[in-house]
């Protein structure tokens, strides 16, 4: 089969790779329809690591899609061929301590899907995954929308561990895919006013046009000065999405006191710094968001309800063929893009 490849630092390239096959009986066979480009493969396609996660080529990525089951291991009963779905790129072992106590997205031998030295990602025209990972489409959900259920399980399950956030105040730093994937479910679960930066004018109006309260650029205004002056206590709750320590120094500007910083960006840099003076006069808490924990099946059922429409931000569609173009207009954040879809048989 064919799959696209990193093959160096702003390379790639479509080779021929051994097709996949069924190996445990709860394995599921899958012919990939739609694949979402996601800022950790332009990490790896600009500088071939994120953190201790070093590529060694070829290696292909991709962790967000959404595709037709084709076959089925003899134990499998939660799917079965002619099925579409989408799936969770986490592949958890079930049996340490931490799936033991709910938590597999922090699992001790956890493989997923696009990770350097974990799994190949699904980059490619079929792929295997163990059934525990696979979510029937319901009818009338696109393959694109289940591609993009992948990032918004990640801010669905960051407003989850975010508390209750009805009626609280929120500020939203980056607002990439990740940062609208946590406006969305916000605003669902009943958010009060949302502010919303970015350094792209095409994501701030879009966020504007999705429910923001109001935006701001940074390159262009104080972002600290624009949101206290609709908020002049501060806010509840800071999302910092875009993984830039000058984001981390307004959120803790932000947050009145016993608010709370919820990171769910990927920082380039190795080491976050923080005003320890405020931070403690504040009495600020500090999460971190590791990927999902279970909420893909929540972020399917706010799509098929139609509480949450990720169409908008759905930007640019280009053919299989043509995944290096896609990579490459993602990671000079050009024509306004929000989310790239790679789209198989067009």
């Amino acid at each position: 089969m064919k799959a696209f490849q990193l093959t160096g630092l702003w390379q790639m390239e479509m080779r021929e790779v051994p097709d996949p096959v069924i190996r445990s009986p709860r394995d599921v066979l899958i012919r990939m329809k739609a694949v979402g480009v996601c800022g950790s493969d332009i990490h790896y396609y600009l500088t071939g690591r994120i953190g201790r996660q070093v590529v060694q080529y070829p290696f292909t990525t991709g962790h967000e899609g959404a595709g037709e089951v084709v076959a089925v291991g003899e134990e499998v009963t939660r799917v079965k061929p002619g099925d579409r779905i989408a799936f969770d790129p986490a592949m958890p072992c079930g049996k340490c301590d931490q799936c033991l106590s709910g938590r597999p997205h922090t699992c001790r031998n956890l493989k997923f899907l696009g990770n350097p030295g974990q799994a190949e990602g699904c980059l490619s025209e079929y792929i295997v995954m163990p059934e525990g990972s696979c979510y029937p489409l319901e009818e009338g959900i696109t393959y694109d929308q289940g591609a993009f259920s992948e990032p918004l399980s990640i801010g669905t399950y960051a407003v989850r561990l975010a508390g209750e956030v009805k009626g609280k105040t929120i500020a939203i730093l980056g607002s990439g895919p990740i940062g609208m994937s946590v406006l969305l479910p916000a605003l669902a679960y009943g958010a009060g006013a949302v502010w919303v930066t970015d350094k792209i004018d095409e994501r701030l109006a879009l966020a504007r046009k999705m429910g923001a309260a109001g935006t701001a650029n940074p390159d262009r205004e104080d972002v600290v000065a624009a949101v206290l002056q609709q908020m002049p206590l501060g806010v509840d709750l800071v999302f910092e999405c875009c993984g830039q320590q000058e984001a981390m120094d307004q959120a803790v500007q932000l947050l009145k006191p016993g608010g709370k910083i919820m990171i769910v960006g990927i920082p380039e840099q190795d080491t976050w710094t923080f005003s320890v003076d405020e931070l403690r006069h504040k009495e600020i808490a500090i999460q971190n968001v590791r990927r999902q924990n279970d909420c893909v099946q929540e972020a399917l059922d706010l799509i098929g309800t139609g509480r949450v429409n990720v169409d908008p931000l759905i930007t640019h569609h280009f053919p299989f063929e043509e995944t290096d173009k896609a990579y490459e207009l993602v990671a000079g954040y050009r024509d306004g893009v929000m989310k790239a879809m790679i789209s198989f048989g067009l």
